[in-house]
């Protein structure tokens, strides 16, 4: 069956980057890649007489903008996009960008979301910009991963996986990884704070659920005492020089909102390494 996915794309040199680093991730998979720009005009949502509705010529001129924007990433990306595995969809719509992407992973029946950590802004002091943080916070139907900017696809040599152990891990969510992982083999590096002699009885029960859902693939645990979780996790990652990390992005999950949590904001800052937001829809 062929993977369905979706590249968000604001025509910048960072989601140009994500397209091309998820072409070459997937080289070898059947898949449908649908790059999709949205575009809106904010003046459109406000009822205020102060900010009067955009005339049609406005919008009539942001339409032609992306269209001509389209068409030129078209033409970029011809010599990329010859893979006989992969087939391309490009396209554009007026609308809010999370409105419009949870309408499209509905019915596209989306795997997964490529898309940059910054978009055209690329505001350096900052590791994610608004829009990704906006996708990896709100789509929950499917994964989103998070591509650094100016990094080239190079072979995932390991996964780390950092975990409490704390909740249920669903099928949903833990095929995702085990896609990624599976395609090259790609060992999975689970990661707890704390020693495993304290772990109760639900977080073995979910230890040996997590053991189950990757019963195909190479996985091992680490074990880091002493250490809190960003620095743990920042400092593991990096001294292995890893290729992804992924994690499960839940309300309740011990890193708290992960996205206004400085571990994610460091990765983005400080470190070239890819990160897989998990999601189910169950949550």
């Amino acid at each position: 069956m062929q993977k369905q996915i979706l590249i968000p794309t604001d025509y910048s040199k960072n989601a140009f980057n994500a397209i091309v680093y998820a072409f070459e991730l997937f080289e070898e998979e059947e898949c449908v890649f649908h790059i999709y720009h949205t575009y809106f005009l904010g003046r459109s949502a406000q009822e205020n007489l102060m900010f009067p509705e955009p005339q049609q010529h406005e919008y009539d001129a942001e339409a032609r903008f992306s269209e001509e924007s389209l068409d030129r990433l078209k033409r970029k990306l011809s010599l990329r996009a010859d893979n006989p595995k992969h087939t391309v969809h490009f396209s554009h719509q007026f609308g809010t960008l999370i409105d419009l992407l949870e309408k499209k992973v509905r019915n596209e029946g989306i795997d997964l979301i490529v898309m940059g950590t910054r978009g055209i802004t690329d505001d350096r002091k900052i590791a994610y910009g608004r829009n990704a943080v906006n996708v990896m916070e709100s789509i929950r139907e499917c994964g989103v991963l998070a591509v650094p900017r100016n990094i080239s696809y190079k072979r995932i040599n390991e996964i780390v996986f950092p975990t409490n152990f704390k909740v249920h891990y669903n099928q949903n969510e833990m095929k995702t990884l085990a896609s990624i992982a599976g395609q090259e083999k790609t060992p999975i590096r689970i990661v707890h704070i704390g020693k495993e002699a304290d772990l109760s009885e639900k977080q073995k029960t979910n230890r040996k659920q997590l053991e189950n859902h990757l019963n195909q693939l190479e996985f091992s645990y680490h074990w880091l005492e002493k250490v809190g979780v960003k620095e743990g996790v920042l400092s593991f990652a990096d001294q292995r020089n890893s290729g992804l990390i992924a994690f499960v992005n839940r309300k309740h999950w011990f890193f708290g909102s992960v996205f206004s949590n400085p571990l994610v904001k460091s990765l983005g800052v400080h470190s070239s390494v890819p990160v897989l937001a998990l999601h189910d829809s169950r949550d």
